[in-house]
């Protein structure tokens, strides 16, 4: 598989993860998207169960190929490939998610390491700083790093049932989790549109498909 169809795959996943959220939850009657989790969506007592993990699953196997592209990326820029081995960890807990489904115990330990998969963005940016014809990646991923540590922070008011935080989340968690998802989607998105369009990316495109001379 070629370059570009690999980075191409980091759009494909936020696609995948969004049209899951947005068309599973009519499979569930009464479910609320503004007050509850995403993980009730596929909850062993379910209707959706099955299609919220085959969803997961979905979505880890495009992450998988898009970190692969961007692990080669980094390969030919002389570039740690840190950024691309946290996406990597991110399939395998977006995984183990959906498998593991809540209530189950694993589901809330898969569900937590997301936390370090969520630093790829920051992590690229630091380690691509100096690679100046990266530079939009680089400012892109710095933005949409800072924003996922705050809806991060946010998120993490439900681990305390009694803060102050949780008590003005509550009404609208499902919102609140939402938002780290979506700032998440956002980052791979731009970053694999960005990839693709970028002239180095064209350029080794374009040699790769070039036949073999002799």
């Amino acid at each position: 598989m070629r370059l570009r169809t690999r980075l191409s795959f980091g759009s494909i996943a936020a696609i995948v993860l969004w049209a899951g959220f947005l068309l599973l939850p009519f499979m569930v009657p009464g479910y609320d998207s503004v007050r509850e989790t995403v993980s009730l969506i596929g909850e062993m007592s379910s209707p959706a169960r099955i299609p919220f993990a085959a969803m997961l699953c979905l979505l880890a196997a495009c992450l998988l190929i898009f970190s692969s592209g961007l692990r080669d990326v980094s390969k030919m820029l002389g570039l740690s490939g840190a950024a691309a081995n946290l996406t990597t960890m991110m399939a395998v807990s977006s995984a183990g998610v959906g498998i593991f489904a809540f209530p189950h115990p694993l589901h809330n330990v898969f569900g937590l390491s997301e936390i370090v998969g969520y630093q790829a963005p920051w992590v690229l940016a630091m380690t691509w700083r100096r690679e100046k014809r990266f530079h939009r990646v680089v400012t892109f991923s710095w933005l949409m790093g800072a924003l996922l540590w705050c809806a991060i922070m946010a998120n993490l008011g439900a681990i305390d049932f009694h803060s102050w935080l949780w008590k003005i989340e509550k009404p609208e968690y499902g919102l609140v989790q939402r938002t780290l998802f979506l700032t998440w989607s956002v980052w791979l998105a731009g970053v694999s549109v960005m990839l693709m369009a970028h002239r180095v990316i064209r350029d080794e495109s374009a040699r790769a498909a070039l036949p073999a001379s002799g």
